[in-house]
């Protein structure tokens, strides 16, 4: 290529990567995302298209559903240099992600743009000099198979969500919403809620004996397996819903505490010999390499990371050159990537490690798409993590990535189990040991797991010589109390694999999925469990008794499968489109149907199971109402009890206190004030003195997380009330440092500076000195985010300014607000440009919004 070439990619950090392994003649630049979407509300609609067709889903249903598509605001000026651009080249290469959404970026760019010279689309699945070359010798044009499946997508994402969430809002609470993927996934966590609810513990107990032969000295522990030829019972065998065995369960026994200790003194005196012994032999294929939702998994698992801050991470990692494509659904490594992972394996661990042959995996997904290829470092050699100069959260994940890829091509983990059985009197005991022959794949990785318990399987335990007929002693036994435990809540990582499993969205959209449910506040986080809100449990209330079909998972998995269908030219969009909205039961005709026959009051009335009487939803969170005497009593449900977790007793009290008022707990012995402790919101607070006009805002604590209202004393009420502690001034500013407790933990605050206490710090016991070692720490935002530009006291009334690197992305924080970044501002280098003038603007200009809305 001669001419000059102008290449369009997604972000700032791909072109910067790019431009590395490009001729000089090329000129890189980037939209910074889409540069053309559908209106998010009818004040994005300039006044010359505000047609009636358009409607408020910015689509025209009776013109073949025809999308109005506007520039976001701020792309403006990008379109205008990329246009300016295209005046000075003889070739334009679209070099968008290898993807349905990078088509579409690609066809949009061409449609904005208007370019008089050729357009080419440019794909590749790396960021390396190999790779470019590769694209550029393999140029192609825009495949409308895969634009017309995303723009489907996108409109169907729009006709069930603006047809749907304004239906909500009207029968709950305003600002709800409903969504094509999103609802099935939220119903997925209610349910498994349900479950929980519905569980009824069940109790059994076993034996444990510890053991040794006569001539050893190293004892070894044995488990009660069987009593007069009957097994044990164990967990899985018994009903979670009636706590009672299961009725397949046959010749097996349950032994409870009374049984357990007749045993243990029965047992002291009986003969203990070794009846069998078995040896089993093992070995243990490594897992496939990573493909998106499997990355998604294991970043929660083993980093703690949201498959938001994973998607995030490696998006970076991607553009940098440091891995392939982070969107796939296929397994499937090339000839390059199995020489690099199979030459780092014999260069660092040695030719035994490798597996006999270069192995390959299949994508178990049926309705697997874009198979570009695995997630794994890219090039033809595997960079060593410590040969990157990352740091963070990029190492940690691109590790996660490099140890996977490398354990895929090794040679299988091999085991050997020995099993005892040992009999004593009329019951029968068993051991086993577990010693790792070759380690192969498990020196480099093991896969995570969401059972604490399988996560032992991989732990080397040993027993003793022993043999058939051989007497043993007995060094004592314990009798041990089993409960069964209700159906574990999902983890990022279950339900994502959940959501795969059942055909539910595309891996790409899972973190949006939970992102989502996070922001609507139908979902918190307990731990690193996924509790569903009060609210969500409405919501999918609503959805299931009027629209059971739109969130069956089935419903759901086949659009993905007819979306498919669309991408290979396969089924006709425009049919699809019209059976799904405008047919006899199609969207538009039930919600007109059903609408007049959802009750408001209906709708926010949650029934669950466990509790006598219905629980309410309001703008202000979820709340009871009884009736006592005639009189209508309302009382707030703390947000921090799960509907699964609430009972009767808890209720009586919440309702008690709000009935009789609160009952002080003594008076401060300073100014004389009654001392309280209060339930409201945000769960159990102490308040000193009651509200009233002369005093509308009383001083208030929180009560520290974990303890109920009856556990808190007057000492402690009065210890909190003390917060916020002065410990002194700052000699280098002068100014004062204090600590306090707030709803994300205690903290020390500064001159608006705020740091979060460690866990070795106490809240009555720090001193200055070691408050001002934490303010001299690096600056981190909530959740260990960090600080990606610091404006200082820039706002009105002295509020200080930051960019903020969060768990969703970065957003500006000004004062207690949290303010989203436009999407051409949240780029790494746009954020490094982004003055305090253009940052103020952005402030003002989503106060303006928000007083509008």
């Amino acid at each position: 290529m001669d001419g000059k070439t102008l290449v369009i990619v997604e972000s700032p950090t791909k072109a910067r990567t790019i431009k590395r392994f490009l001729p000089k003649n090329f000129i890189v630049e980037a939209s910074v995302g889409h540069v053309r979407d559908l209106p998010q509300s009818a004040s994005d609609i300039p006044k010359e298209l505000k047609k009636e067709e358009w409607g408020r889903l910015g689509i025209d249903i009776d013109n073949q559903f025809r999308p109005l598509y506007v520039i976001p605001r701020g792309k403006g000026k990008i379109i205008r240099e990329l246009k300016k651009r295209i005046k000075e080249v003889d070739l334009v290469l679209l070099a968008t992600d290898e993807d349905r959404e990078g088509e579409s970026i690609s066809w949009h760019l061409t449609e904005v743009l208007q370019p008089k010279v050729p357009v080419k689309r440019m794909v590749f699945h790396e960021i390396t000099k190999k790779a470019i070359e590769r694209a550029l010798e393999n140029e192609r044009a825009i495949d409308m198979d895969l634009v017309n499946a995303q723009e489907t997508r996108r409109i169907l994402d729009r006709l069930y969500g603006y047809t749907l969430s304004p239906l909500i809002w009207k029968k709950i609470a305003y600002g709800l919403s409903a969504g094509r993927v999103q609802s099935p996934g939220l119903r997925l966590i209610v349910q498994r809620e349900r479950e929980r609810i519905s569980f009824v513990k069940s109790v059994y107990w076993d034996i444990k004996a510890e053991l040794f032969p006569e001539d050893e000295k190293k004892s070894f522990e044995a488990k009660l397996e069987s009593l007069d030829g009957s097994r044990i019972a164990g967990g899985k065998d018994f009903d979670p819903a009636t706590g009672k065995l299961l009725p397949n369960k046959k010749n097996v026994v349950v032994v409870d505490e009374a049984t357990a200790r007749s045993l243990e003194k029965e047992l002291a005196d009986v003969r203990w010999a070794v009846s069998e012994l078995s040896e089993k032999h093992s070995k243990t294929r490594p897992a496939p390499p990573f493909i998106t939702s499997t990355l998604q998994q294991e970043g929660n698992r083993k980093l703690r990371m949201s498959a938001r801050e994973t998607m995030r991470t490696a998006q970076r990692l991607y553009e940098q050159g440091f891995i392939t494509y982070m969107r796939t659904d296929s397994p499937t490594l090339s000839a390059e990537a199995l020489q690099g992972a199979r030459s780092a394996v014999q260069e660092l661990y040695g030719k035994e490690y490798l597996s006999e042959a270069p192995r390959q995996y299949a994508a178990k997904s049926k309705g697997a798409q874009e198979a570009h290829e695995a997630i794994r470092p890219a090039g033809e050699r595997f960079r060593h993590p410590d040969e990157t100069a990352l740091s963070g959260r990029e190492k940690s994940l691109y590790t996660l990535i490099w140890k996977r890829t490398l354990a895929s091509q090794m040679a299988e983990a091999r085991k050997v189990s020995v099993t005892a059985k040992i009999d004593a009197g009329r019951t029968r005991f068993s051991a086993t040991g577990t010693r790792i022959e070759f380690p192969g794949f498990i020196r480099v990785y093991v896969e995570g797991k969401d059972d604490p318990e399988a996560a032992l399987d991989d732990k080397e335990t040993f027993l003793p010589p022993l043999a058939e007929g051989q007497e043993l002693s007995l060094k004592g036994l314990e009798s041990l109390v089993h409960e069964t435990k209700p159906p574990a809540r999902f983890t990022e990582a279950t339900l994502v694999r959940e959501l795969e499993s059942l055909g539910i969205g595309r891996p790409s959209t899972y973190a949006t999925i939970i992102n989502t449910l996070f922001e609507r506040q139908y979902v918190r986080k307990q731990g690193n469990a996924l509790v569903p809100t009060f609210t969500g449990f409405a919501v999918v209330q609503l959805l299931e008794r009027h629209f059971q079909e739109m969130i069956e998972y089935s419903f759901t998995s086949d659009m993905e499968a007819a979306l498919d269908q669309i991408a290979v030219g396969k089924r006709n969009r425009l049919e699809y489109l019209t059976s799904f909205y405008l047919g006899d039961s199609g969207l538009k005709a039930r919600v007109e149907h059903r609408e007049k026959a959802i009750k408001p009051e209906e709708s926010r009335t949650i029934d669950l199971p466990h509790i006598t009487e219905g629980i309410k939803v309001g703008k202000y969170g979820p709340y009871l109402v009884q009736h006592h005497d005639g009189e209508e009593v309302h009382a707030s449900i703390p947000e921090d009890i799960a509907p699964a977790d609430l009972r009767e007793e808890e209720i009586q009290e919440l309702i008690r206190a709000q009935k009789n008022g609160p009952e002080p707990l003594g008076s401060d012995p300073e100014s004389g004030e009654p001392v309280y402790c209060l339930t409201g919101r945000y769960g159990p607070y102490v308040q000193l003195g009651e509200k009233s006009d002369d005093n509308p805002k009383p001083r208030r604590a929180a009560v520290p997380k974990g303890l109920k209202p009856s556990e808190v004393t007057l000492e402690l009420a009065i210890q909190r009330l003390s917060l916020p502690r002065a410990l002194g001034i700052n000699p280098a500013t002068g100014k004062e440092v204090l600590v306090n407790d707030g709803r994300f933990g205690p903290y020390v605050l500064h001159d608006g500076e705020f740091r979060s206490l460690k866990k070795d710090d106490d809240l009555f016991t720090i001193g200055l000195d070691r408050a001002l070692e934490i303010l001299a720490e690096p600056k981190r935002g909530r959740g260990g985010v960090s600080v990606l530009k610091d404006f200082g006291a820039i706002a009105d009334g002295g509020r200080k300014v930051a960019v903020y690197d969060g768990k969703y992305g970065p957003y500006i924080k000004c004062g207690a607000k949290n303010i989203r970044l436009p999407d051409d501002k949240r780029e790494t280098e746009a954020i490094e440009k982004l003055s305090s003038e253009e940052v103020l603007e952005i402030i003002n200009t989503a106060s303006k919004a928000k007083g509008k809305k």
